[in-house]
């Protein structure tokens, strides 16, 4: 093995966690290997070529006669070192020869990797972008616990809206819990080769994963279509729908993961299953994905139509100028919550703008279930007049507790429990209140 091939394999080797997690180089090489020796195996061994076929680490080279001048293309994992824009595909060429094949021209730094002031550094890259949205769910994760803390404890805002945002956030947490669990068990440690992992628990893990994130998505398209339905029908039986909601949200996800497993076990059964190589398995997973975004998008469309409508009637009051400021703030709520910048980058190729992409999807998609929860339930005006009611309500209870300590100072050590000191709470507030009743009324 050439002094180059070593280093570049070195190289690849220890390139950190994050960066194998979106751009697996040493999985790549692995996938490469087994297919030549799998065509090496399957060659008579009395062949007519003098050169047989053989891998070199990086290619597999074809077999050929003596004089014969065999030329590929530059690996896959070099397009990793160069920006979308720079990259050009190169040629490696060798020369079949009476002694064997010869050393290839251009070596491959010289083809396959451009002038160093075009070279990027993917382990930097990937590393930020991981940085990145272990923030933007560490943030969502505490916020959207947040949020559906204060919506499970005040009876007041236990509506079918409600219910369904809260099952939002659900799988907004559980998202964002698969993602950290996934980074745990894959890229733990930067030397772990996670495509050489086949544990039942790595599966497993990813199995969780692509559950979790099917999961998200529809309840996204959850959203929209209650919404839309809503604005739509006259009379909306809320309570028999949101049982469907429930099927559709966690029952769809269960059959689709579960399709998609049993399809990897029988026909794409490598690795840690968290590449995907094989399209058609993939789209048992990316399809459903796909069709919830396009169709949110459609409800999306006809929900603004809907409120272009109903501002511009002649029963809503206002100028033109904050009719159209109203349907601009409502526009604006509804991107989050129907996950509309998804379509950005939804259609086209996954190898179209892959840098972009990751940034947007997962540096700033992390941050989706934070927007989520402060839009709609800390910023929610219901949410915040029930905040206040309870607040105003246990302020006056502290008052009265205080002036009935004043009142009555053996109640403090006496040992009376706290049952009995709320009964003669009530009964001091009440009297507090007719003896101001009885000042104020005139004497007859």
């Amino acid at each position: 093995m050439s002094a180059v091939t070593i280093s570049l394999l070195t190289l690849l080797i220890l390139l950190p966690a994050g960066s194998r997690q979106q751009v697996p180089s040493n999985c790549v090489i692995k996938r490469e290997q087994e297919k030549c020796q799998e065509m090496i195996d399957s060659e008579e061994p009395g062949s007519e070529f003098d050169c047989f076929r053989f891998w070199d680490n990086l290619t597999c080279w074809e077999p050929a006669r003596i004089g014969e001048v065999i030329e590929v293309n530059c690996p896959e994992l070099f397009s990793q070192f160069i920006s979308e824009e720079d990259y050009e595909v190169g040629k490696v060429s060798r020369n079949c020869t009476e002694f064997g094949w010869s050393e290839p021209f251009p070596h491959y730094v010289d083809a396959c990797l451009a002038e160093e002031g075009n070279r990027t550094h993917p382990d930097m890259y990937y590393v930020s972008v991981k940085a990145l949205y272990t923030v933007g769910y560490s943030t969502s994760l505490v916020s959207l616990t947040t949020a559906m803390v204060i919506l499970c404890r005040f009876r007041k805002l236990h509506c079918t809206r409600n219910f369904i945002h809260m099952n939002l956030f659900v799988s907004f947490i559980l998202r964002a819990i698969s993602v950290f669990i996934k980074d745990g068990v894959l890229y733990a440690e930067e030397d772990s080769d996670h495509c050489f992992i086949h544990t039942l628990e790595c599966r497993a893990v990813m199995i969780f994963f692509h559950y979790c994130v099917l999961s998200n998505y529809f309840w996204l398209f959850i959203e929209g279509l209650y919404l839309f339905t809503l604005l739509v029908e006259t009379f909306f039986p809320e309570k028999r729908y949101f049982y469907w909601y429930i099927i559709i949200g966690w029952g769809t996800p269960t059959v689709c993961v579960t399709i998609w497993a049993v399809l990897r076990q029988q026909f794409d059964d490598f690795g840690c299953w968290d590449m995907n190589d094989n399209a058609a398995i993939w789209w048992v997973i990316k399809g459903p994905v796909l069709a919830s975004i396009m169709v949110n998008f459609v409800l999306f469309i006809g929900i603004i139509v809907i409120l272009v409508q109903k501002l511009q009637s002649p029963d809503i009051g206002g100028n033109e100028s904050s009719i159209y400021l109203r349907l601009a703030r409502s526009t604006l709520l509804l991107i989050p919550l129907f996950g509309i910048h998804y379509t950005v980058f939804a259609f086209s190729p996954e190898n179209v703008s892959k840098r972009e992409r990751l940034v947007f999807e997962l540096g700033l998609g992390s941050f989706q279930g934070f927007v989520v929860a402060v839009l709609y339930c800390f910023l929610n005006g219901e949410v915040q007049s029930e905040i206040k009611r309870k607040w105003r309500s246990w302020t006056v209870n502290r008052y009265f507790a205080v002036d009935l300590k004043h009142r009555h100072p053996s109640l403090a050590s006496s040992g009376v429990n706290g049952g009995t000191q709320l009964s003669i709470l009530s009964k001091s507030s009440s009297q507090i209140r007719m003896s101001s009743l009885q000042a104020e009324t005139p004497a007859t």
